[in-house]
């Protein structure tokens, strides 16, 4: 799953992005990326590992609904999906 979110423009500033996504990791579980920053430049990233789809899921869900909160709107999302 991946989710891509901006923030509105403000005055002459760019917008800022945040993007959440889910990937397997070599162990079986599932790792949160979440990478944010202003629209253009390089950002932060953050990941977070989970044992399983669900928590994982849960904590994006949980992730993007505080973004949203903020302010942020999605620009881009991928349905859920589990490989594997």
């Amino acid at each position: 799953m991946r989710i891509y979110m901006q923030s509105p423009p403000a005055d002459d500033q760019p917008p800022r992005f945040y993007q959440l996504f889910l990937q397997r990791d070599l162990l079986g579980g599932w790792t949160l990326v979440r990478q944010w920053g202003v629209q253009g430049a390089g950002g932060r990233l953050q990941r977070d590992t989970f044992a399983d789809w669900d928590s994982a899921l849960e904590a994006l869900m949980q992730a993007r609904d505080r973004q949203l909160a903020r302010g942020y709107r999605v620009v881009f999302a991928e349905s859920p999906q589990r490989s594997g």
